[in-house]
């Protein structure tokens, strides 16, 4: 089969999103959690989906707000005319705190250092920065401890009654939601309706000030953890959160796919690509597919990852380069040109990207959101 052309587009490989997969998985999502509102994360590129393109889409679906990691993201995001709620949560000294508040970015706060921070740029805009605190219930990333909770808490109440910020969210993050059982959901539930509690009394409470701390796997799991929002990111792009429990009604959004460089064909006992992982044991054809680890293909899917090509099945034949894999594909007919299918929704018959994790030994998040700046991003 010829590689499909998108326009004017002809590159050695593509990622083709399908927005329509985006939104219907939205739906999805917003049928598990429909009394909650809804955050997207959409951070490090949407998932390796394209940040902008995939904002709009689920903000069309039924999302009211989106969340990044990094203040970067969300300034781009507001660059590109995005207008709705965004919430920043990985913040070092020094980052453009005046850019995101005068751009109305939220931002979470697990220390007394970032308050400070945040509203002495709040004061310099001359606008009030709305913030969300957030407490450490278990992870041990982001968020103030048990210990250091209040003391944060009283910060950002002194910082609010000068009018500097305001607390708009109170928050926090599971360790193991996509471990069905795991002890340690329970425990984080106590520990964040302890932190609340802490919150209400020194006077944080009302329906402005919304609580969150499911991801993809507790929206579709945990009714019990959607409180005010639920933040889900990896299932937006139709990818199990759970998949030993399957794929929730979900839609794979990605299909990762290139053309076939160059064939030749090569006798018995040929070796294959660096250090000769694979050798040939027939006389064979092998194709050159132009993909490499530059492009975010892990250099372990060697004689591991199945691709598709000529409507079968082929494994990746020797070590993954920087800018190709090959693969041998015996006796079957085919060319320079052909498409070769790495992995998408798998209706087609193709690999999903849960198989190359699987494969690979690793989860989709790394499959996806490996994919490199090379290879463009191309929307349906």
């Amino acid at each position: 089969m010829s590689f499909p052309i998108h326009g004017s587009l002809v590159t050695p490989a593509q990622a083709r999103v399908d927005l329509s997969a985006i939104r219907h998985n939205v739906a999805i999502l917003r049928g598990h959690a429909p009394d909650a509102e809804m955050m997207v994360a959409v951070k490090a590129d949407a998932y390796g989906h394209g940040l902008v393109p995939c904002a709009r889409a689920v903000l069309e679906a039924g999302a009211s707000r989106l969340g990044t990691a990094y203040i970067q993201e969300a300034l781009d995001l507001r660059a590109a005319g995005v207008t709705a709620p965004i919430l920043s949560w990985i913040i070092t000294p020094g980052e453009p705190l005046d850019d995101a508040v005068a751009a109305s970015v939220e931002l979470s706060a697990g220390t007394t250092w970032l308050v400070d921070d945040i509203a002495a740029s709040a004061r310099r805009a001359e606008r009030t920065a709305r913030v969300h605190l957030k407490i450490d219930t278990g992870i041990s990333r982001g968020g103030a401890t048990a210990q250091e909770w209040r003391a944060l808490v009283e910060r950002a109440l002194a910082a609010q009654a000068e009018g500097t910020i305001e607390i708009v969210g109170l928050w926090s993050h599971f360790a193991c939601a996509d471990i069905p059982g795991h002890p340690s959901i329970g425990l984080q539930l106590t520990a964040f309706e302890e932190a609340l509690a802490v919150a209400e009394k020194a006077g944080v409470s009302g329906p402005r000030v919304l609580r969150h701390i499911a991801n993809s796997a507790a929206t579709v799991t945990l009714p019990e953890a959607h409180y005010d929002m639920v933040r889900p990111g990896i299932a937006v792009y139709g990818l199990s959160p759970i998949p030993e429990l399957g794929d929730f009604g979900l839609r794979p959004a990605m299909t990762l796919s290139a053309r076939i460089a160059m064939v030749k064909r090569v006798p018995a006992g040929t070796g294959v690509s660096y250090g000769h992982l694979y050798t040939t044991d027939r006389e064979t054809t092998l194709a050159l597919v132009p993909l490499g680890y530059a492009d975010g293909v892990l250099r372990g899917a060697a004689n591991l990852a199945e691709v598709m090509v000529g409507g079968r099945r082929r494994t990746v034949a020797g070590r993954v380069c920087m800018d190709q894999f090959m693969i041998d594909v015996g006796d079957d007919q085919v060319s320079e040109g052909d498409e070769v299918v790495l992995f998408g929704p798998g209706t087609g018959g193709e690999a999903t990207a849960q198989e190359w994790a699987d494969s690979l030994g690793t989860i989709t998040h790394e499959i996806v959101t490996r994919i490199g700046s090379r290879v463009p991003r191309v929307y349906r």
